[in-house]
């Protein structure tokens, strides 16, 4: 999953996208309001966290110009504590709103809701065949044996499982698994497809030769 975090504290944005990478999101970032804006315009994230006092514009007039355009998922971080504020931010489009400072796993946590929520799945479990995929506690059993996969196979999985039915092209994939700093060699994303396939079956995920992959 790929995530865009603005933020204009230095340190407070460095350690969100640090947490969120060692997590095994893609992560984006932008500490004023016009680059967060433009970012959010120009990829589909599947989750943006925005603050609301940002520089050059503020993180509601961001939020309200994205949303004449894009649905995707914000949660807004902010210092203010009061009802108004929260109020305007959810009326403003916010879909969540955290209050500084906070603790990480309950801001993994409401992203992880927001994820869900917007693939219209209700629980943190997916169950594919002989397959379980815990989307809270990011774990993978077969047959109701955990299966050891690396952050990246896990966030190519879970992309693929919340889509289950559909036909994801690898362009598609590459822009929810890559943010701007990794690497994104041609041949990354047929090493974790085929990495997963011996690891959950070689039918778990199939190929539709020029167009992408599919868990049935």
């Amino acid at each position: 999953m790929r995530l865009l975090i603005v933020e204009d504290e230095p340190d407070l944005l460095a350690s969100m996208a640090q947490a969120l990478r060692e997590e095994g999101y893609a992560v984006d970032t932008a500490a004023e309001g016009e680059d967060g804006l433009f970012k959010a315009e120009s990829v589909d994230y599947d989750a943006i966290i925005l603050d609301v006092m940002l520089p050059q514009m503020d993180g509601w007039t961001v939020l309200k110009n994205l949303r004449r355009a894009k649905k995707t998922p914000v949660l807004m971080l902010t210092a203010r504590d009061q009802s108004r504020d929260r109020v305007k931010g959810l009326d403003t489009g916010a879909d969540d709103y955290v209050v500084k400072p906070f603790d990480l796993p309950e801001l993994f946590a409401r992203l992880r809701a927001l994820i869900r929520r917007s693939a219209n799945r209700t629980t943190n479990q997916l169950e594919i065949g002989r397959v379980v995929i815990d989307t809270a506690a990011r774990t993978v059993t077969l047959d109701t044996k955990p299966v050891e996969i690396t952050a990246r196979e896990y966030a190519l999985l879970e992309y693929l499982a919340l889509h289950r039915g559909e036909v994801v092209t690898r362009a598609t994939l590459y822009e929810h698994l890559f943010g701007d700093d990794d690497d994104t060699l041609s041949n990354l994303l047929d090493v974790h497809v085929s990495n997963l396939r011996k690891k959950l079956g070689h039918e778990f995920i199939s190929t539709r030769r020029g167009h992408g992959y599919c868990i049935e």
